[in-house]
């Protein structure tokens, strides 16, 4: 397109306008049901929800939710303030995480989660020692994901149905402490000039391969 041809129809064209998020008030007699939120029926539903809980009371998707979860949960080490863990966060949400389990500093930047936190089970360890005895405790293998000498690869390794999968923070990857407690730890094949993929990407990547695995019935 030439320059002339684009400024005629940036002046022409009608404005463009963000498309509304969500939905309006409830038309017609309101549904019943508990679950529903009166101040949302009545103003209208701008969450970052699926249209199964337009309406629904936060307490409501919760309490939904929890009767779904999958039974793996994932933790990430935070000892230097990773910017990727809201992402990690949101990707729970998406795949039916059981939890998320966050290492080291507690506070973290949740602006990537894009509020998802509010319906996902996020707790905080203080250090490595908490978060290996809480998977102790439930009997929970802990699979660590790094691009480390002599990782196995994700993409044929047999991802237990219940389990906690690890992610290193940026840069130093996964802790000393993490290895050696880990039944394995797996890697993420790569083909381009980076030595690594970020670990929101390699946590999306690992949460898929186990939905694959295990709700499709799919070895990846």
């Amino acid at each position: 397109m030439n320059d002339q041809v684009a400024e005629s129809e940036s002046v022409s064209g009608p404005p463009y306008e963000q498309p509304a998020v969500g939905v309006g008030p409830w038309p017609g007699p309101w549904p019943e049901g508990e679950h529903y939120d009166p101040e949302l029926l009545a103003r209208g539903d701008r969450r970052n929800v699926v249209d199964r809980y337009r309406y629904w009371r936060h307490e409501a998707i919760v309490a939904d939710l929890d009767t779904r979860r999958y039974p793996f949960h994932v933790a990430i080490e935070n000892w230097e303030h990773d910017f990727n863990i809201g992402s990690v966060v949101r990707t729970a949400n998406a795949f039916g995480t059981g939890s998320v389990h966050i290492v080291g500093r507690r506070r973290w930047n949740r602006r990537g989660a894009m509020v998802t936190d509010r319906y996902q089970h996020v707790h905080h360890h203080p250090d490595t020692a908490s978060l290996i005895g809480w998977a102790g405790e439930r009997e929970l293998p802990v699979i660590g994901v790094d691009n480390l000498p002599g990782a196995e690869p994700l993409e044929t390794y047999p991802l237990p149905r219940a389990c906690v999968m690890v992610f290193g923070q940026e840069g130093p990857g996964l802790s000393p402490e993490v290895r050696k407690v880990c039944r394995a730890v797996l890697s993420i094949a790569q083909f381009g000039s980076t030595r690594s993929i970020n670990a929101g990407a390699a946590a999306a990547v690992a949460m898929h391969a186990w939905v694959r695995a295990h709700v499709f019935g799919q070895r990846p």
